[in-house]
C-alpha cells in the first residue's frame, strides 16, 4: 500500500482530482486544462513511461490545452454579455420634461415611463421641455442627449 501512495500513478491521480476540484470551485476555466495534462501523464504512467517523460507529457499537454483550446472554450462556456436595461437606451429618443440647460444644471427626460436626469452633450445647447432628444451616452445616472 505504501508503494502505491508514492507511485506516479497515484500522484497523477491526486493531481487530476485536485485540478478538477479547483475548477469546480472557481468555475473560471483555470485548472481544467492541467487536469487534462494530469490525465495524459496518468495514462503514460500506467503504460510504464519513465517519470521524466510523464512530466514532459503533463507540461506539453497542459500547454497545448491552455493556449489552443481555452480561448475557443471560453467563448462558448462563459455566458455572453447581456446588455443591461440602461445600455439599451443609448441611441433611443427620449421626451424632455424639464428644460435641459447645462449652465443652470437642470434637465429631466422621460424614457419608458422612467425619469432621468438629463444633460446636453453640448454645454451651449438648451433643449426645451416638450422636445425629443436622442441619447448619446450615459454617465453615472445622467443621460447625455442631443436634440
Amino acid at each position: 500500500m505504501k508503494e502505491f501512495l508514492f507511485s506516479p500513478v497515484f500522484i497523477w491521480l491526486v493531481c487530476m482530482v485536485v485540478f478538477i476540484v479547483v475548477e469546480i470551485i472557481t468555475v473560471g476555466l483555470t485548472s481544467i486544462w492541467f487536469a487534462g495534462g494530469a490525465l495524459v501523464a496518468l495514462l503514460s504512467a500506467l503504460l510504464g513511461m519513465p517519470v521524466y517523460g510523464q512530466i514532459v507529457l503533463f507540461l506539453l499537454v497542459s500547454f497545448v490545452l491552455v493556449f489552443f483550446t481555452r480561448p475557443f472554450a471560453a467563448k462558448f462556456v462563459k455566458p455572453h454579455n447581456i446588455k443591461t436595461n440602461y445600455e439599451d437606451i443609448i441611441g433611443k429618443e427620449v421626451r424632455v420634461t424639464a428644460d435641459i440647460n447645462n449652465h443652470a444644471d437642470t434637465g429631466v427626460a422621460l424614457f419608458n415611463g422612467q425619469e432621468w436626469t438629463a444633460r446636453s452633450i453640448d454645454d451651449d445647447v438648451i433643449i426645451t421641455a416638450g422636445k425629443t432628444a436622442r441619447v448619446v451616452e450615459i454617465r453615472g445616472v445622467k443621460l447625455y442627449v442631443k436634440p
